[in-house]
C-alpha cells in the first residue's frame, strides 16, 4: 500500500495482526476512553480491506490545519512523509484507513513501537534519499516531534535537516508551536530548503541542524 507498502509490507502485517489480537487495543495504549475508545477499537480490529484516504486528507490536526494540504500542489503532498505508528512511513498522497495508534505506545509483543520500528524506517527513508528528484539529491527535513523522532536513527548516514521552533523566552510551546510547525512545512513544501533561511515568526525561531552532505 502507498510508495512503503513493499518494503514495510511484513511489519504492518504485524502490528494490524497484534492489534487484532488486543481486539483493537484498550484505553492504555490508544490514549482514549468512551466514545473515542469505541470508535478506534473497530477502527483497528477492522484494519484489512478497510476504506482509505490519501494521507493528506486522513491525517488531522493542530499541524495539519495550518499545513492546510489541500491547497498544496500535488508534487507538494507527495513530498510530505508521516511517521506513522501502523503503517512506518506514509507519503502524502498514500492511502491510508481510519486508526488510532501513538509511535510511542507499547503494543505485545513488539513492546514500544518508536525502538521496534527504527531499523527499518532508518533503512527506508535511506532508499528514499538516495533516489536524485529532477536531478538534485534528496535532502530530508525533519520536523518531527520527539515521539516520532525516537522512530528514526536520525543522523546516521540519512542527509537529514532537523528542525527545532524554540521560543527565546523559554515557555512551553503548545498549540502555538503545532500551528507555526504546519506554516514552516508549507512554507518549505513551497519554496525549498531556502524556506529555513526566509521564514520568520514572531514568537518561534527555526533552529535548522544542517549535515555535511546537505547543499544549501
Amino acid at each position: 500500500m502507498g510508495r512503503f507498502g513493499r518494503r514495510l509490507g511484513d511489519q504492518r502485517d504485524e502490528i494490524v495482526d497484534a492489534l487484532s489480537s488486543n481486539r483493537g487495543g484498550d484505553a492504555r495504549l490508544l490514549g482514549v476512553s468512551g466514545r473515542h475508545l469505541d470508535r478506534a477499537q473497530i477502527a483497528n480490529s477492522t484494519l484489512r480491506g478497510a476504506p482509505t484516504l490519501p494521507a493528506w486528507r486522513r491525517y488531522t490536526g493542530v499541524v495539519w490545519d495550518h499545513l492546510d494540504p489541500g491547497n498544496l500542489s500535488a508534487d507538494a503532498r507527495r513530498r510530505i512523509v508521516v511517521v506513522s505508528g501502523l503503517l512506518g512511513l506514509v507519503r502524502g498522497d498514500d492511502p491510508t484507513p481510519d486508526y488510532r495508534l501513538k509511535m510511542g505506545a507499547s503494543l505485545a509483543p513488539m513492546g514500544k513501537l518508536s525502538t521496534w520500528w527504527r531499523d527499518d524506517l532508518t533503512a527506508a527513508l535511506a532508499d528514499l534519499a538516495r533516489r536524485p528528484v529532477g536531478g538534485r539529491p534528496v535532502v530530508l527535513v525533519d520536523l518531527l516531534p520527539q515521539e516520532h523522532r525516537a522512530a528514526i536513527h536520525v543522523g546516521q548516514g540519512l542527509p537529514t535537516v532537523v528542525v527545532d521552533l524554540v521560543d527565546p523566552s523559554g515557555k512551553p510551546g503548545g498549540h502555538a508551536a503545532k500551528a507555526a510547525k504546519g506554516e514552516l512545512a508549507a512554507a518549505l513544501l513551497t519554496d525549498g530548503l531556502g524556506a529555513l533561511d526566509e521564514w520568520h515568526h514572531a514568537r518561534f525561531d527555526a533552529i535548522a541542524t544542517w549535515p555535511e552532505t546537505a547543499a544549501r
